[in-house]
């Protein structure tokens, strides 16, 4: 569990410092140059992102809450819905990323809402519980900050983040499982 942990700490850590410390963050970046904090950020996330994975099998397994099955179909729609967030936040604006302001972090949240759901094992809310509670925060201060999104483009942007959020989406719910714990989604 000690890896889990402080692969959190380290992940999130580094997340939380980009958007909550701005002027630190400025500092360091103009201290060291743009690329190099970037690389650097990049390189104790990913560290992060390995403990977690390393840390995971041996983590509190602990039940601590049961879902009927049918909630599972409620989490294959979020997730659906997260992937066209995800997309549209990556690639030029339509009214998708317009309207969700900030599709990516909108992506995240209903990302780990809809694992919330089906999966109560203590790692899992943990898990889950972090990257929900950290697109809230993250979310709260970007509108803090003023930043406002993007302007909408034409419709067909919207088509393409669908288009490219349900490919990624049915990628890993009908090949995914042969490389993500094991487990088939359908």
């Amino acid at each position: 569990m000690a890896l889990f942990i402080l692969g959190m700490v380290i992940f999130f850590g580094a997340h939380l410092f980009t958007a909550l410390m701005r002027e630190p963050r400025a500092r360091l970046a103009g201290k060291i140059g743009e690329m190099p904090y970037k690389g650097l950020y990049s390189l104790v996330s990913i560290a992060g992102f390995i403990l977690i994975i390393v840390g995971w099998k041996g983590a509190d397994q602990s039940v601590l809450y049961v879902t009927p099955v049918w909630t599972r179909h409620i989490t294959y729609l979020l997730v659906l819905i997260a992937f066209i967030f995800l997309a549209a936040a990556y690639l030029p604006a339509g009214k998708i990323a317009a309207g969700a302001k900030h599709p990516m972090l909108a992506g995240v949240k209903l990302w780990a809402l809809g694992h919330l759901l089906v999966n109560g094992e203590v790692r899992s809310v943990i898990l889950f519980g972090a990257f929900l509670a950290y697109g809230v925060i993250d979310r709260i201060a970007v509108k803090k900050r003023g930043e406002m999104g993007r302007a909408a483009g034409p419709v067909r942007n919207d088509a393409l983040a669908i288009l490219v959020g349900v490919a990624a989406w049915a990628a890993i719910a009908f090949y995914g499982h042969k490389f993500i714990a094991g487990v088939a989604l359908f």
